[in-house]
């Protein structure tokens, strides 16, 4: 499985830039959503940004995955990793 990772520009450059995300930084791709400012977050697959997020969907990225690490640990209670899912009910997408 290929994860999408949400990553924060940390020195924004023409075609790449730096980008960190839980301590790790690395060097990505803007070719596909164009030249980004420092402080953006944007939706990285395999060193190359795919999308621009907003500081809460990126968030709500974040804690997606911290509940699938919880759930391959064995723990319960997984509820608190998806709160947004929780308290929204579901809605089928628009046709």
């Amino acid at each position: 499985m290929c994860l999408g990772i949400p990553m924060r520009i940390l020195e924004d450059g023409e075609w790449v830039a730096s980008c960190a995300a839980d301590g790790v930084q690395r060097r990505v791709s803007l070719a596909l959503v164009g030249p980004q400012d420092a402080g953006t977050w944007v939706l990285v697959h395999k060193d190359t940004a795919r999308e621009v997020l907003t500081e809460d969907d990126a968030h709500k990225i974040n804690q997606a995955l911290q509940g699938v690490a919880a759930a391959l640990r064995g723990e319960s209670g997984l509820s608190r990793y998806f709160e947004d899912l929780v308290t929204t009910p579901p809605r089928a997408p628009e046709h």
